[in-house]
C-alpha cells in the first residue's frame, strides 16, 4: 500500500512536470520530487522483500508477492527515467502528446494503487478485476496515443535531434502504462 501511494505521487509529479516543462525552475523541482518519490518507493521495495524472507506464511504466494513489488518498482523506475531522460536530452519543450501520455499513466497508476489497496481481502475480487480491466483499457489508449504521436512526429518534426529526443520520451512514457498492465496481470493472477 505504501509503495502504491508512491506510484500515485510519482505519476502526479510526472504530469506536473509535463504541464510546467517550459519553466526551468518548476521543471527541476518536479524532477527532484520524482527522484525523492522513487527513492522512498525503493525503501518500501527493500522492506517488502526483507519481510518476505522473514515471514513463514505469506498472504499469497511468495514468488507472486516478489513479482508484484518488483513490477510496481519498475513503474516508478520508468517514471524517473522519463524525467531524467528529458533533462539529460536537454528537451526544450513537452508536447501535448507527452502530456496526454503522462495523464494516461497517472490514471493507470491511480488504478494500480486502488487495486493494491483492495488486495487485503478477496471479498473485493470483483472490484479488483474491474480495476485491472480498466488498466488494460488505459494501456491500449496509451498505445494509440503513442502511435499517433509517433506518426505526427515523423511527419511534422524537421529537427532530427528533436525527433530522436521526443521518440525516446514517448517510448518511455508508453512503457509506464505497459508496466501498470504487468502489475494488473499479476494482480489478476492473485485474484
Amino acid at each position: 500500500d505504501h509503495h502504491a501511494e508512491q506510484i500515485s505521487a510519482g505519476s502526479k509529479a510526472l504530469v506536473d512536470l509535463m504541464n510546467q516543462y517550459a519553466d526551468p525552475s518548476a521543471r527541476q523541482r518536479h524532477i527532484d520530487a520524482i527522484d525523492a518519490i522513487e527513492k522512498a518507493a525503493d525503501k518500501y521495495t527493500h522492506e517488502t522483500v526483507a519481510l518476505l524472507h522473514k515471514t513463514f506464511i505469506t498472504p499469497f504466494d511468495r514468488e507472486t508477492t516478489h513479482q508484484l513489488i518488483s513490477e510496481m518498482d519498475d513503474i516508478l523506475d520508468l517514471i524517473q527515467d522519463v524525467a531524467e531522460s528529458a533533462m539529460l536530452y536537454d528537451l526544450q519543450r513537452a508536447t501535448p502528446e507527452a502530456l496526454q501520455l503522462a495523464e494516461l499513466n497517472q490514471m493507470c497508476c491511480e488504478r494500480v494503487k486502488a487495486a493494491v489497496n483492495l488486495l487485503s481481502s478477496m471479498e473485493n475480487a470483483e472490484q479488483i478485476l474491474k480495476i485491472c480491466h480498466e488498466i488494460d483499457r488505459l494501456e491500449s489508449d496509451a498505445d494509440r496515443v503513442m502511435r499517433s504521436a509517433m506518426s505526427k512526429l515523423f511527419r511534422d518534426e524537421a529537427d532530427v535531434r528533436q525527433l530522436i529526443k521526443l521518440k525516446a520520451i514517448y517510448e518511455l512514457l508508453e512503457a509506464v502504462s505497459d508496466k501498470c498492465e504487468d502489475v494488473a496481470n499479476t494482480i489478476e493472477g492473485v485474484v
